[in-house]
């Protein structure tokens, strides 16, 4: 009997769900390789690997068999996912059209390392971005540009406006997951694309508020907004909004320090925003009247995210305003991303113009990713209201 990977689900199946990896057909005990790789838009390779022994029966379910080492060890039913490393370094995973998958190809090798036999079997397994019955609008209104997702379901929904930090551009891929989970998502683009300016030097945040009025006003029925992203120090560059000005927090270079593979560590180059000149970067939280939800990376090597946000907590707080919830998340990186994104330890910053670590261990940062996704959700669905998706994961 020839060995037969099984998928569950078959086939392909949306980025941020689980897959059951299982192997049939294999000599009883018999010891064998199991490696995933896929390649980026950019053709860039990833890869990863691990060993394990079939049971008795000649069976190999990763819910349950756990792996004896390689990329990661110990039951990790989709560790071959999220231990996915780049064949060349500084290179970060990220999906650019969300309109096309990921192909991800697992292989069945006999034996283990260091040389692993002849092949068994191979499957390739597809990852999309663009759930069933989502809606992809691009949104080019007034000086607004992005682009909008709505469940394929009829509205009214509750509105995200989601945006990335200092790589400039427009990425989609977090909004499109999320309308899938029965959100009207804009990824909003703020500099360096298409007609936008080029640098974050100075953004006006009336920008911003044009974004979400055009949420509320979409005939679609958006019922509230929201945006995800940001620290409680403005960084970067100078904010504007009507007649206010809030300048970036100081930074002092002298303070990088630089790994053992000869990248740097920038983590304690900012300024405290709680001392002098450094205290007029401080974003005034306490004017909003919003309910917040900080998820932390406490590894986190671009700034000090836990200090941020208990500052943010304190500031609120002092001012009489809701006390924000703030899940912290012990051996997690910078870029908390949706589950499955293989963590990246290090690649060039935009504004450091250099490579920089972003902290972080894979597994601990993996798990919370699955776990930082679901309270993502729950705290929109309770806040803005709404149903969860019911997009089926089969399809």
């Amino acid at each position: 009997m020839a060995a037969t990977l099984i998928l569950e689900p078959a086939g392909r199946c949306c980025w941020d769900e689980p897959v059951r990896i299982a192997v049939r057909g294999l000599a009883p005990e018999q010891p064998v390789t199991l490696r995933a790789s896929l390649r980026d838009e950019k053709g860039a390779l990833f890869q990863a690997h691990a060993r394990y022994r079939a049971d008795t029966l000649g069976e190999l379910d990763l819910e349950r068999a756990p792996a004896l080492g390689g990329s990661f060890a110990g039951l990790e039913p989709m560790g071959l996912l999220w231990a996915l490393e780049p064949e060349k370094p500084l290179v970060r995973l990220v999906k650019r059209d969300v309109r096309t998958p990921l192909a991800v190809e697992l292989e069945v090798l006999d034996g283990h390392d260091p040389d692993p036999g002849r092949l068994l079997c191979r499957v390739r397994h597809e990852r999309y971005f663009l759930p069933p019955g989502v809606r992809r609008e691009p949104v080019r209104a007034g000086r607004v540009r992005g682009t909008l997702f709505l469940p394929p379901e009829p509205g009214p929904f509750p509105g995200i406006v989601d945006m990335f930090g200092t790589g400039g551009g427009l990425l989609e891929y977090r909004a499109s997951l999320l309308a899938g989970k029965g959100f009207a998502v804009m990824a909003l683009a703020y500099y360096n694309y298409e007609d936008l300016p080029k640098t974050m030097e100075t953004l006006h945040l009336e920008y911003f508020e044009e974004a979400v009025n055009y949420l509320l006003s979409h005939p679609e029925g958006i019922t509230a907004a929201v945006v995800i992203n940001g620290s409680v120090a403005n960084v970067g560059g100078t904010l504007r909004y009507k007649g206010e000005t809030l300048p970036p927090v100081g930074v002092n270079r002298n303070r990088i320090k630089v790994t053992k593979d000869g990248y740097a560590d920038i983590v304690d180059v900012l300024n405290s925003p709680l001392e002098g000149p450094d205290q007029k970067s401080f974003i005034p939280v306490e004017r909003a009247e919003s309910t917040f939800l900080f998820l932390v990376g406490q590894d986190d090597h671009n700034w000090k995210s836990e200090f941020y946000a208990n500052e943010a907590c304190k500031r609120l707080q002092a001012h009489g305003r809701r006390k924000p919830q703030i899940i912290c998340y012990p051996e997690t990186g910078h870029y908390i991303e949706p589950p499955y994104f293989p963590l990246c330890r290090a690649s060039l910053h935009a504004l450091v113009g250099s490579p920089i670590i972003w902290g972080g261990e894979p597994r601990a940062h993996a798990m919370a990713q699955v776990d930082a996704w679901k309270q993502l959700q729950t705290f929109f669905h309770k806040h803005l209201g709404g149903h969860e998706g019911t997009i089926p994961s089969k399809v």
